[in-house]
Parts: structure tokens; sequence; C-alpha cells
């Protein structure tokens, strides 16, 4: 039987890399993103909407007329802080969270009511770390991870599944930073995603080898800054 997924913020980057494969795999795809896609082929179908706007609502409704299998949410930004004007920090909320709220409140009712399908959201090791320079984005993703762990447990008794994606540095345009220690490939960080989707854990998180970094560096923050 021929999978169907949707994948939000699929333009570039993991998302372009996991719908090629996917739709190598015989896979019927709807992309949702901001820019226009380079992928054509027959099962697959791509609107351009910003997460943050009205049209995206309508493209999430469009895309979830029929049954979805999978709903990836990989959309996600990061802006350094500027204390001299901090106008953007609501957007990095708007979309690496609202977002994906928005893309839940579209996708997840169909697949309670049919009691089946996998709802995965892509965040971030950073979602357990505070950062002085990007709070929004840390914050953020603190928020889209207890979001996701909440919406399992709620999901649970339905028969579907929530998982939560952390990965560290992936060679894509959001690997910033003087340091990105252990960077993984994209197609690396889709393999994960395959895993994920086979397993179906609540959380997955690679590579495993950052763990410990994470466990330093916070604490190094709570010392250097009590």
């Amino acid at each position: 039987m021929t999978k169907r997924a949707l994948l939000v913020g699929n333009s570039d980057g993991i998302g372009l890399a996991a719908t090629r494969r996917w739709l190598e795999a015989g896979w019927e795809i709807v992309g949702v993103s901001r820019s226009s896609s380079p992928v054509t082929h027959p099962a697959y179908a791509h609107h351009v909407a910003d997460v943050t706007d009205p049209a995206f609502n309508g493209a999430l409704r469009e895309a979830a007329r029929q049954p979805l299998d999978v709903c990836l949410y990989l959309a996600g930004i990061g802006e350094l802080l500027d204390l001299s004007d901090m106008s953007g920090e609501t957007h990095v909320f708007d979309v690496n969270l609202m977002g994906l709220v928005r893309t839940a409140a579209a996708v997840v009712p169909g697949m309670a009511e049919r009691g089946e399908g996998h709802f995965v959201g892509l965040s971030s090791m950073a979602d357990e770390l505070v950062s002085i320079k990007g709070p929004s984005y840390h914050a953020s993703k603190a928020g889209f991870s207890s979001y996701l762990a909440g919406l399992a447990l709620a999901l649970k008794p339905r028969g579907v599944y929530v998982s939560n994606v952390r990965f560290g540095f992936v060679d894509t345009k959001m690997a910033k930073g003087d340091v990105r220690p252990f960077m993984m490939s994209v197609d690396k960080a889709v393999d994960h995603l395959e895993r994920c989707l086979e397993k179906k854990p609540r959380v997955l998180t690679a590579p495993k080898v950052v763990i410990p970094l994470l466990k330093m560096h916070k604490l190094w923050m709570k010392l250097s800054h009590g």
C-alpha cells in the first residue's frame, strides 16, 4: 500500500532529501514550504506558504483532505539575539513552535479519528540548553519538545504515534556557530528519520555521542552564570 506523507519545510536541507528518497521508495508526498520546490514528480504536490501566513492553514487543510500516514514538521529558523532590536524574537517562536501547533491542529484530529498515523517533529538538542546568544531558538525548541511529549501521551490510547527527533548539528544552512562538533550529513539525518518511522520512538536523539557534551555545556553555563 502506498504511504502518504505531509512534509512541512521541505524545499531544502533535510526535508528536500527526505522528499526525494521517499518518492523513490514509492511514497505519495505533499510538501509545504515558503519557497518553491525543485522536485518534479507525479506523486508529489507542493504548496508555497510560510507557516506564519494565513495561506498556510489552507495548504494544511488541502493536504489533510486525504488520510495521512505520516506528517513531518521540519520548518525552523534561528536568529542571534540583538538587544538593540528584538523585533524578530517573536517570529522565531511563530515559526518554530506555533507553526508546529498549527500543523498538529490540522492533521492530528484526522489521525485520531482513524486510529492510526505518525506525527513527527524535528526539534533540536538545543531544547535543553539555555543560550545567551540565541535564547529565542533554544526556548522555542524547548516548547516544541514539551508539546510533542504531551501530545504523544494524549494520542497513545488512540493508536497514533508522536515522535520528537532531536539532532545536533546537521550540514544545512541552519548549522550556525563557530564550533559545530560532530556535524551530521543530510543523508545521515534522513537515515535517522527512516529509523524513527520504523521504530516510532517518542524521542530520537542523534548523534548520541553529543549527549555528554550537552551535559558538560549545561554544567559550564551553571558555573559561569550562576
